[in-house]
């Protein structure tokens, strides 16, 4: 085993600044399914650059300031093909802008080993916030680093896993299905995440897989598109936190079908194949006609 443990844990990723326009925002809505209903006029002012109503969708939020595969960097020698993102979490704090200057700063918070023969798991935060300084959204993630476990030096954890849970009672909000289109991941790359596990069929196998998979995050936020339509009554900015674990791969071309509960758990599963591929899912609705959310305004 060469990687570099040590030096992941204190690893510096440069900010990202980024330069957001209007058609990056209709793009990510592109991205996750937003307006393949040319009839649905509700997603017209997330997909429509030119509406001087245009509203970015919470989950965008995943992208912006995003540093790229950092765990991809060759300085820490680790093997691309055993990298997953496992869990991911969603906080807006203020409106998302549609266009203008936004920083992203993301830096490794814990590094969680769960010994000799088994996985590392690699906890890292990233804040997105304006020129300003005035952050607007808060993410964690969670990389796991297959068959790493046992070669850090620092905090060993032997039980990191989620403590079962009881199914929520509350009763079921809605059931909506989502096709996943063949191209979608070579889609929603032009995003940013151009890790080849999503590309590459060859890298793809390498890994396990038939192919390439679907990005966790396109899952999350075709997911988190649903929410809005279902839990917030069509109101972008009411959803303002959502988590989920990733349960399994998503292959380009399934369906997936999501059961939302009124409480905002969720659950998600691939209809071909009957296996889950979000769990743990939770969403938090601002009440309906309760301004929660300051207006972003562009800089």
């Amino acid at each position: 085993m060469t990687a570099n443990l040590d030096v992941l844990q204190a690893w510096r990723i440069p900010d990202k600044v980024q330069m957001l326009t209007r058609h990056d925002v209709a793009f990510y809505a592109l991205s996750i399914g937003a307006g393949r209903d040319p009839c649905d006029q509700t997603e017209l002012r997330f997909v429509d650059p030119g509406r001087p109503d245009l509203e970015a969708l919470p989950s965008m939020a995943l992208v912006l300031g995003y540093p790229g595969f950092w765990l991809g960097n060759p300085a820490l020698k680790l093997d691309i093909k055993r990298i997953f993102h496992v869990e991911q979490s969603l906080e807006i704090m203020g409106a998302l802008p549609v266009e203008g200057r936004v920083v992203g700063r993301t830096w490794v918070t814990d590094l969680q080993d769960r010994g000799v023969g088994k996985d590392l798991l690699v906890h890292s935060r990233r804040d997105v916030s304006d020129e300003r300084g005035v952050t607007f959204a808060k993410l964690r993630q969670v990389h796991m680093l297959r068959g790493y476990g046992g070669f850090f030096r620092g905090k060993i954890d032997k039980d990191v896993s989620r403590p079962a849970s009881t199914p929520s009672a509350s009763p079921v909000a809605a059931v909506v299905d989502t096709v996943i289109r063949t191209e979608q991941a070579l889609l929603y790359r032009l995003n940013g995440d151009f890790n080849p596990l999503h590309s590459d069929p060859a890298v793809a196998q390498a890994a396990g897989f038939p192919g390439p998979i679907l990005h966790g995050m396109c899952t999350f936020g075709m997911v988190a598109r649903k929410l809005v339509k279902t839990l917030c009554r069509g109101e972008a900015n009411r959803l303002i936190s959502m988590s989920a674990r990733f349960t399994g791969p998503v292959h380009p071309g399934e369906t997936l079908r999501t059961e939302i509960l009124e409480d905002g758990s969720f659950h998600t599963v691939s209809v071909e194949r009957g296996r889950p591929v979000l769990g743990y899912g939770m969403a938090r609705a601002a009440p309906m006609n309760v301004v929660t959310l300051e207006p972003h305004h562009a800089i």
